[in-house]
Protein backbone atom coordinates (compact mmCIF):
# COMPACT_ATOMS: atom_id res chain seq x y z
CA UNK A 1 0.00 0.00 0.00
CA UNK A 2 1.44 3.27 -0.89
CA UNK A 3 1.65 6.63 1.28
CA UNK A 4 -1.29 8.45 -0.57
CA UNK A 5 -3.53 4.95 -0.12
CA UNK A 6 -2.41 4.54 3.72
CA UNK A 7 -3.31 8.64 4.34
CA UNK A 8 -6.84 8.32 2.55
CA UNK A 9 -7.57 4.87 4.18
CA UNK A 10 -6.62 6.17 7.68
CA UNK A 11 -8.91 9.85 6.99
CA UNK A 12 -11.81 7.59 6.11
CA UNK A 13 -11.40 4.83 9.15
CA UNK A 14 -11.00 8.13 11.55
CA UNK A 15 -14.54 9.21 10.31
CA UNK A 16 -15.97 6.14 10.83
CA UNK A 17 -14.43 5.68 14.55
CA UNK A 18 -15.61 8.81 15.04
CA UNK A 19 -19.37 8.34 14.36
CA UNK A 20 -18.70 4.78 16.15
CA UNK A 21 -17.67 6.49 19.21
CA UNK A 22 -20.29 9.07 18.71
CA UNK A 23 -23.27 6.97 19.24
CA UNK A 24 -21.70 4.87 21.77
CA UNK A 25 -21.40 1.65 18.82
CA UNK A 26 -18.60 -0.22 21.14
CA UNK A 27 -18.93 -3.42 18.14
CA UNK A 28 -18.82 -1.23 15.65
CA UNK A 29 -16.10 0.59 16.79
CA UNK A 30 -14.00 -2.52 17.54
CA UNK A 31 -14.39 -3.78 13.51
CA UNK A 32 -13.47 -0.28 12.06
CA UNK A 33 -10.00 -0.56 14.32
CA UNK A 34 -9.60 -4.41 12.77
CA UNK A 35 -10.67 -3.32 9.22
CA UNK A 36 -7.99 -0.56 9.96
CA UNK A 37 -5.47 -3.23 10.46
CA UNK A 38 -6.21 -5.60 8.25
CA UNK A 39 -5.45 -3.10 5.92
CA UNK A 40 -2.64 -1.18 7.52
CA UNK A 41 0.30 -2.97 5.51
CA UNK A 42 3.48 -5.34 7.16
CA UNK A 43 2.22 -6.57 9.95
CA UNK A 44 5.13 -5.64 12.16
CA UNK A 45 3.60 -2.13 12.09
CA UNK A 46 0.12 -1.81 11.61
CA UNK A 47 -0.26 -2.29 14.85
CA UNK A 48 1.49 0.78 15.82
CA UNK A 49 0.11 2.73 12.85
CA UNK A 50 -3.41 2.07 13.62
CA UNK A 51 -2.98 2.89 17.13
CA UNK A 52 -1.34 6.51 16.48
CA UNK A 53 -3.03 7.16 13.64
CA UNK A 54 -6.16 5.79 14.03
CA UNK A 55 -6.87 5.57 17.71
CA UNK A 56 -5.38 8.29 19.17
CA UNK A 57 -6.03 11.25 16.79
CA UNK A 58 -9.92 10.70 17.10
CA UNK A 59 -9.81 10.34 21.10
CA UNK A 60 -7.76 13.83 20.57
CA UNK A 61 -10.94 14.83 18.97
CA UNK A 62 -13.22 13.70 21.87
CA UNK A 63 -11.57 16.05 23.98
CA UNK A 64 -11.74 19.21 21.81
CA UNK A 65 -15.54 18.19 21.50
CA UNK A 66 -15.79 17.91 24.93
CA UNK A 67 -14.11 21.57 25.51
CA UNK A 68 -16.43 22.83 22.66
CA UNK A 69 -19.27 22.26 24.91
CA UNK A 70 -20.23 19.74 21.56
CA UNK A 71 -20.46 16.36 24.03
CA UNK A 72 -21.34 16.24 27.28
CA UNK A 73 -18.97 14.63 30.39
CA UNK A 74 -21.28 11.31 29.94
CA UNK A 75 -20.30 11.09 26.39
CA UNK A 76 -16.58 11.86 26.87
CA UNK A 77 -16.13 9.44 29.06
CA UNK A 78 -18.45 6.69 26.85
CA UNK A 79 -16.33 7.49 24.01
CA UNK A 80 -12.97 6.94 26.15
CA UNK A 81 -13.67 3.89 27.43
CA UNK A 82 -14.69 2.49 23.78
CA UNK A 83 -11.12 4.05 22.63
CA UNK A 84 -9.60 1.84 25.47
CA UNK A 85 -11.63 -1.48 23.70
CA UNK A 86 -10.18 -0.22 20.76
CA UNK A 87 -6.59 -0.47 22.20
CA UNK A 88 -7.19 -3.72 23.82
CA UNK A 89 -8.47 -4.76 20.26
CA UNK A 90 -5.09 -3.92 18.56
CA UNK A 91 -3.12 -5.63 21.45
CA UNK A 92 -5.35 -8.70 20.96
CA UNK A 93 -4.34 -9.13 17.42
CA UNK A 94 -0.57 -8.14 17.30
CA UNK A 95 1.30 -8.59 20.48
CA UNK A 96 3.70 -11.68 20.62
CA UNK A 97 6.96 -12.43 23.22
CA UNK A 98 9.81 -11.51 20.38
CA UNK A 99 11.31 -14.76 19.23
CA UNK A 100 14.85 -13.30 20.19
CA UNK A 101 13.42 -12.02 23.91
CA UNK A 102 12.44 -8.63 25.40
CA UNK A 103 14.93 -5.82 24.26
CA UNK A 104 14.27 -4.59 28.62
CA UNK A 105 11.79 -3.58 30.85
CA UNK A 106 10.20 -0.90 31.00
CA UNK A 107 7.13 0.62 33.54
CA UNK A 108 4.37 3.19 32.46
CA UNK A 109 2.31 5.00 35.24
CA UNK A 110 0.22 7.80 35.19
CA UNK A 111 1.32 10.68 38.07
CA UNK A 112 -0.29 10.61 40.93
CA UNK A 113 -3.79 12.62 40.44
CA UNK A 114 -3.39 11.93 36.86
CA UNK A 115 -6.77 9.75 35.57
CA UNK A 116 -6.57 10.44 31.98
CA UNK A 117 -4.88 6.51 31.78
CA UNK A 118 -5.37 6.36 27.70
CA UNK A 119 -2.19 8.42 26.51
CA UNK A 120 0.04 5.94 28.96
CA UNK A 121 -1.99 2.97 27.48
CA UNK A 122 -1.24 3.87 24.30
CA UNK A 123 2.54 4.29 25.01
CA UNK A 124 2.76 1.21 26.57
CA UNK A 125 0.99 -0.79 23.73
CA UNK A 126 3.55 0.85 21.53
CA UNK A 127 6.45 -0.26 23.20
CA UNK A 128 4.92 -4.22 23.73
CA UNK A 129 5.24 -3.65 19.79
CA UNK A 130 8.55 -2.61 19.47
CA UNK A 131 9.55 -5.52 21.52
CA UNK A 132 9.52 -4.35 25.13
CA UNK A 133 8.27 -6.04 28.46
CA UNK A 134 6.07 -3.48 30.14
CA UNK A 135 4.78 -3.43 33.31
CA UNK A 136 1.85 -0.53 32.91
CA UNK A 137 0.15 0.72 36.50
CA UNK A 138 -2.24 2.66 34.59
CA UNK A 139 -3.92 6.05 36.60
CA UNK A 140 -3.21 7.28 39.79
CA UNK A 141 -0.10 5.65 41.07
CA UNK A 142 1.31 7.22 44.19
CA UNK A 143 5.18 8.17 44.06
CA UNK A 144 6.27 5.58 46.83
CA UNK A 145 4.33 3.00 45.35
CA UNK A 146 6.07 3.54 41.52
CA UNK A 147 9.55 3.72 43.18
CA UNK A 148 8.56 0.33 45.47
CA UNK A 149 7.65 -1.07 41.96
CA UNK A 150 10.15 -0.08 39.66
CA UNK A 151 12.93 -1.41 42.47
CA UNK A 152 11.65 -4.45 42.90
CA UNK A 153 11.10 -5.39 38.98
CA UNK A 154 14.29 -4.05 37.93
CA UNK A 155 12.84 -1.31 35.55
CA UNK A 156 15.04 0.02 33.00
CA UNK A 157 13.02 3.27 32.87
CA UNK A 158 10.22 4.72 34.27
CA UNK A 159 7.94 6.37 31.67
CA UNK A 160 5.52 9.28 33.67
CA UNK A 161 2.43 10.18 31.86
CA UNK A 162 0.24 13.37 32.64
CA UNK A 163 -2.27 15.94 31.15
CA UNK A 164 -2.94 18.16 34.12
CA UNK A 165 -0.33 20.95 34.81
CA UNK A 166 -1.17 21.38 38.06
CA UNK A 167 0.40 17.85 38.85
CA UNK A 168 3.80 18.82 37.64
CA UNK A 169 4.93 19.21 41.42
CA UNK A 170 4.28 15.81 42.08
CA UNK A 171 5.88 14.79 38.78
CA UNK A 172 9.01 16.43 39.61
CA UNK A 173 8.90 14.18 43.19
CA UNK A 174 8.13 11.34 41.06
CA UNK A 175 10.77 12.10 38.54
CA UNK A 176 13.53 12.54 41.52
CA UNK A 177 12.59 10.07 43.61
CA UNK A 178 13.41 7.21 40.62
CA UNK A 179 16.30 9.11 39.82
CA UNK A 180 17.52 8.80 43.79
CA UNK A 181 17.20 4.64 42.60
CA UNK A 182 19.41 4.84 39.56
CA UNK A 183 16.34 4.64 37.21
CA UNK A 184 15.93 7.45 34.60
CA UNK A 185 12.46 8.83 33.07
CA UNK A 186 11.01 10.09 30.36
CA UNK A 187 8.06 11.96 30.77
CA UNK A 188 4.99 12.76 28.49
CA UNK A 189 1.89 14.60 28.15
CA UNK A 190 0.36 17.98 27.49
CA UNK A 191 1.33 19.07 31.23
CA UNK A 192 4.72 18.88 30.66
CA UNK A 193 4.29 21.83 27.96
CA UNK A 194 5.33 22.32 24.63
CA UNK A 195 8.54 20.39 23.69
CA UNK A 196 8.68 18.63 27.19
CA UNK A 197 10.13 22.28 28.51
CA UNK A 198 8.64 21.22 32.17
CA UNK A 199 10.20 17.84 31.83
CA UNK A 200 13.47 18.65 30.97
CA UNK A 201 13.70 21.46 33.85
CA UNK A 202 13.25 18.82 35.80
CA UNK A 203 15.70 16.30 34.75
CA UNK A 204 13.51 14.05 33.05
CA UNK A 205 13.65 13.12 29.13
CA UNK A 206 10.93 13.76 26.78
CA UNK A 207 9.24 12.62 23.61
CA UNK A 208 6.40 14.22 21.99
CA UNK A 209 4.63 10.81 21.15
CA UNK A 210 4.55 6.92 21.77
CA UNK A 211 7.37 6.39 18.81
CA UNK A 212 9.42 9.05 20.43
CA UNK A 213 9.31 7.25 23.49
CA UNK A 214 10.14 4.03 21.77
CA UNK A 215 12.96 5.61 19.46
CA UNK A 216 14.65 6.91 22.89
CA UNK A 217 14.32 3.78 24.24
CA UNK A 218 15.81 2.04 21.67
CA UNK A 219 19.09 3.60 22.08
CA UNK A 220 21.36 1.25 23.10
CA UNK A 221 18.77 -0.79 24.99
CA UNK A 222 17.83 2.07 27.00
CA UNK A 223 18.83 5.03 25.84
CA UNK A 224 18.67 7.31 28.65
CA UNK A 225 21.06 7.41 31.89
CA UNK A 226 19.28 8.45 35.03
CA UNK A 227 20.58 11.73 36.42
CA UNK A 228 21.92 12.42 39.54
CA UNK A 229 18.95 13.33 42.34
CA UNK A 230 18.30 16.05 44.32
CA UNK A 231 16.35 18.36 46.30
CA UNK A 232 13.67 20.58 43.63
CA UNK A 233 15.64 23.81 44.30
CA UNK A 234 18.73 21.68 43.21
CA UNK A 235 16.57 21.38 39.48
CA UNK A 236 14.31 24.82 39.86
CA UNK A 237 16.21 27.67 41.95
CA UNK A 238 13.76 29.83 41.59
CA UNK A 239 11.69 27.85 44.36
CA UNK A 240 14.31 29.37 47.01
CA UNK A 241 11.87 32.57 47.33
CA UNK A 242 9.17 30.34 48.71
CA UNK A 243 6.85 32.39 46.32
CA UNK A 244 4.98 28.69 45.71
CA UNK A 245 4.99 27.77 48.97
CA UNK A 246 3.24 30.72 50.13
CA UNK A 247 0.72 30.44 47.53
CA UNK A 248 0.26 26.57 48.14
CA UNK A 249 -0.10 27.73 51.58
CA UNK A 250 -3.03 30.58 51.21
CA UNK A 251 -5.00 28.29 48.78
CA UNK A 252 -8.04 28.06 50.80
CA UNK A 253 -7.96 31.83 51.34
CA UNK A 254 -7.21 32.67 48.30
CA UNK A 255 -10.61 31.17 46.54
CA UNK A 256 -12.38 32.31 49.64
CA UNK A 257 -12.05 36.03 48.86
CA UNK A 258 -11.71 35.70 45.37
CA UNK A 259 -14.82 34.05 45.07
CA UNK A 260 -17.09 36.93 47.42
CA UNK A 261 -15.09 39.41 44.71
CA UNK A 262 -16.21 37.54 41.78
CA UNK A 263 -19.99 37.88 43.23
CA UNK A 264 -19.51 41.43 43.38
CA UNK A 265 -17.70 42.02 40.50
CA UNK A 266 -20.12 40.08 38.10
CA UNK A 267 -23.42 40.78 39.85
CA UNK A 268 -24.73 37.49 37.42
CA UNK A 269 -23.05 35.42 39.93
CA UNK A 270 -25.44 36.23 42.68
CA UNK A 271 -28.53 34.81 40.80
CA UNK A 272 -26.49 31.43 40.70
CA UNK A 273 -27.96 27.93 41.48
CA UNK A 274 -25.67 25.73 44.14
CA UNK A 275 -24.64 23.75 41.13
CA UNK A 276 -23.77 26.68 39.34
CA UNK A 277 -21.94 28.25 42.42
CA UNK A 278 -19.87 25.27 42.97
CA UNK A 279 -18.63 25.14 39.71
CA UNK A 280 -17.68 28.60 40.40
CA UNK A 281 -15.79 27.27 43.46
CA UNK A 282 -13.74 24.45 41.19
CA UNK A 283 -13.12 27.26 38.90
CA UNK A 284 -11.58 29.19 41.18
CA UNK A 285 -9.68 26.44 42.66
CA UNK A 286 -8.51 25.94 39.00
CA UNK A 287 -7.27 28.76 38.63
CA UNK A 288 -5.29 29.34 41.95
CA UNK A 289 -3.97 25.79 41.51
CA UNK A 290 -2.63 26.56 38.11
CA UNK A 291 -1.48 30.31 39.38
CA UNK A 292 0.67 28.41 42.03
CA UNK A 293 2.43 25.88 39.52
CA UNK A 294 3.39 28.37 37.19
CA UNK A 295 4.98 30.02 39.88
CA UNK A 296 6.97 26.81 40.60
CA UNK A 297 8.25 26.02 37.61
CA UNK A 298 8.49 30.21 36.96
CA UNK A 299 6.75 30.32 33.73
CA UNK A 300 3.88 32.81 33.24
CA UNK A 301 3.05 31.47 30.07
CA UNK A 302 1.24 27.93 32.21
CA UNK A 303 -1.33 30.27 33.37
CA UNK A 304 -1.76 32.29 30.76
CA UNK A 305 -2.55 29.57 28.52
CA UNK A 306 -4.50 28.03 31.35
CA UNK A 307 -6.94 31.13 31.72
CA UNK A 308 -6.84 31.51 27.48
CA UNK A 309 -8.53 27.81 27.17
CA UNK A 310 -10.78 28.61 30.07
CA UNK A 311 -12.13 31.42 28.79
CA UNK A 312 -13.22 29.64 25.35
CA UNK A 313 -14.24 26.65 27.66
CA UNK A 314 -16.78 29.23 29.03
CA UNK A 315 -17.71 31.40 26.00
CA UNK A 316 -18.85 27.83 24.70
CA UNK A 317 -21.49 27.23 27.49
CA UNK A 318 -22.23 31.17 26.84
CA UNK A 319 -20.56 32.46 29.72
CA UNK A 320 -18.69 35.55 29.12
CA UNK A 321 -15.16 35.41 29.45
CA UNK A 322 -15.20 39.11 31.26
CA UNK A 323 -16.29 36.91 34.46
CA UNK A 324 -12.33 36.08 34.61
CA UNK A 325 -11.20 39.86 34.81
CA UNK A 326 -12.81 39.84 38.63
CA UNK A 327 -10.70 36.51 39.49
CA UNK A 328 -7.57 38.16 38.36
CA UNK A 329 -7.76 41.36 39.68
CA UNK A 330 -8.63 39.82 43.11
CA UNK A 331 -5.46 37.51 42.98
CA UNK A 332 -3.37 40.52 42.02
CA UNK A 333 -4.84 42.10 45.12
CA UNK A 334 -3.92 39.31 47.44
CA UNK A 335 -0.44 38.41 46.18
CA UNK A 336 0.97 42.31 45.06
CA UNK A 337 4.30 41.23 47.45
CA UNK A 338 4.90 38.62 45.03
CA UNK A 339 7.07 39.46 41.76
CA UNK A 340 6.64 36.40 40.33
CA UNK A 341 3.59 35.58 40.89
CA UNK A 342 2.41 39.30 39.79
CA UNK A 343 3.73 38.65 36.55
CA UNK A 344 1.68 35.86 35.54
CA UNK A 345 -1.14 37.16 36.84
CA UNK A 346 -0.42 40.54 34.47
CA UNK A 347 0.20 38.59 31.73
CA UNK A 348 -2.70 36.41 31.98
CA UNK A 349 -4.70 39.90 32.48
CA UNK A 350 -3.06 41.57 29.24
CA UNK A 351 -3.58 38.54 27.19
CA UNK A 352 -7.55 38.10 28.37
CA UNK A 353 -8.12 41.95 27.21
CA UNK A 354 -9.84 42.54 23.62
Amino acid sequence: MNARSDTDMLDEEREHLWHALGEGDEMRAVAVVRRALAAAGPAESAGERVLLGLVAPVQERVGLAWAADDITVAQEHAATAISERCVAAVADACVAVPPGGHLGRALVACVDGEWHALPARLVSEVLRLRGWRVDHLGAHVPTEHLVTYARRTGAQAVLLSSSIPTLLPGAHNAIAACRSIGVPVLAGGAAFGPGGRYARSMRAEWAEDASGVADLLGRDRTGVRAQAAGPPEMDLPHLADQEYTMVRRTGPRLIERTLADVERGFPETRRYSEYQRERTVEDIEHIVNHLATAVYVDDARLFTDFILWTAGVLAARDVPPRCLFPALDSLLDQLKDFPRTVAALTAAHDRLTP
